[in-house]
């Protein structure tokens, strides 16, 4: 289902929590994705806060490429909560970063 790799949202989680500590080094991390990995990171983080259902990451995933207007670090980076709406987002999609997060710590 996701395009994405685990480890390369729970970087982007963890350095989410990092606030303005790491502020720049996400921003940058973000860029450095493909389309589709961007892509695929917004569709987590709706289906996280409630904009889509899980069963409509597919919804999710196509809005995001048809909408995206400004670069995905911008518009992800002003979030509210974007580490707790990418985790609950994966949760959501039934997939468990605990032990890749750990890693992190």
């Amino acid at each position: 289902m996701l395009e994405i790799s685990l480890d390369k949202v729970a970087h982007i989680i963890f350095q989410a929590r990092e606030g303005s500590l790491a502020e720049k080094e996400l921003a940058a991390f973000i860029a450095s994705l493909n389309e589709d990995e961007q892509a695929q990171l917004v569709a987590i983080a709706w289906v996280g806060r409630g904009a889509f259902e899980p069963e409509s990451f597919d919804e999710a995933l196509a809005t995001a490429y048809a909408e995206r207007s400004v670069p995905t670090e911008d518009y992800l980076m002003g979030m509210p909560h974007l580490a707790e709406n990418l985790e609950a987002g994966l949760e959501a999609l039934g997939i468990d970063v605990t032990d890749i997060e750990a890693d992190f710590l």
